[in-house]
């Protein structure tokens, strides 16, 4: 049973749970371990659980090899099968991060989401796909091509976005404006041990003041689900995942936060009429100069 870190504001509100979690090298251990965690979560409560980028594995992404591609599954398949029981048996909305093999070398890193009764509500394919030392997901990853989307689930109007995709707040303001109320964001983001002394907490900083960011000027919920441990299947120095997963209010106030290197559920009560009181008290979304915009669609402005 993981320890909880929990938030609690207004009774009314509805509970989500972000699953921190270590990998390891077996699909079906991790899977096993999530499906426990996302029902230690129902006990306690929670409504809506989201677990970290790619749970099903350690992050493959660190090294080029053909492989890897053995990893991916087809959606619908064997782990949304499970996750959809889970969903159906305990009434709760889940969101799982899952490497897609959509066609023989077409694959995708993308997110489902299944509604309380069991049902895929939809899948957010993974737009902006990364290419760093010990990230080279563009190797493994097509770019989405299903958009910018919100589903509108038995728990409430959710969107999901990816890891990268988190630096882009393009990203999140379509999310916004195709009506979600929260934004998830499986994660699996970490340090270069070598950099961590000089950069690191930088580093972490700027990731949570990014999606800070977010829910203050769409006037949402963020919640980042990251995954905990240090990991080599690469060899090499690997990467420590830095855990820290967080549940933030539109005001930008973090609710909820996990520790460095623990696995542990990052819970907090959220309360949906603060998405319509941040958006009325500061009226982002209203002021918009939407008139004024088109260049954004350009790469670089001459």
């Amino acid at each position: 049973m993981l320890p909880v870190v929990k938030c609690v504001v207004a009774q009314s509100a509805s509970k989500v749970a972000l699953v921190q979690m270590r990998c390891v090298t077996e699909p079906e251990t991790n899977l096993a371990r999530a499906i426990d965690s996302i029902g230690d979560a129902a006990d306690r409560g929670a409504q809506i659980i989201c677990l970290p980028e790619l749970f099903r594995s350690q992050y493959f992404c660190q090294r080029e090899d053909h492989a890897n591609f053995a990893l991916a599954e087809t959606i619908p398949g064997p782990s949304t099968e499970a996750l959809s029981t889970l969903a159906r048996e305990r009434s709760i909305v889940i969101i799982a991060s899952l490497f897609e093999k959509r066609a023989p070398g077409v694959y995708h890193n993308t997110a489902v989401v299944i509604d309380a009764g069991g049902e895929i509500a939809g899948k957010y394919r993974k737009m902006h796909i990364p290419d760093d030392p010990a990230f080279y997901e563009k190797f493994y990853f097509t770019p989405g091509d299903l958009g910018f989307q919100s589903w509108k689930t038995s728990r409430g109007n959710i969107g999901v976005c990816v890891c990268w995709d988190q630096w882009y707040p393009e990203a999140a303001r379509l999310t916004a404006l195709r009506g979600a109320e929260i934004l998830f964001y499986p994660t699996a983001i970490g340090w270069h041990p070598r950099e961590k002394e000089k950069y690191g907490a930088a580093q972490f900083s700027a990731w949570q003041t990014m999606q800070r960011s977010h829910a203050i000027a769409n006037g949402c919920f963020v919640a980042a689900a990251n995954r905990v441990g240090h990991e080599r299947p690469a060899g090499g120095d690997g990467i420590e995942f830095w855990g820290q997963s967080f549940i933030c209010a539109p005001s930008g106030e973090i609710l909820a936060r996990g520790s460095v290197s623990e696995e542990e559920l990052v819970i907090a009560d959220i309360d949906w009429a603060q998405v319509n009181e941040h958006r009325t008290h500061w009226p982002f979304l209203r002021d918009r100069r939407i008139d004024a915009y088109e260049g954004i669609q350009r790469r670089m402005l001459d």
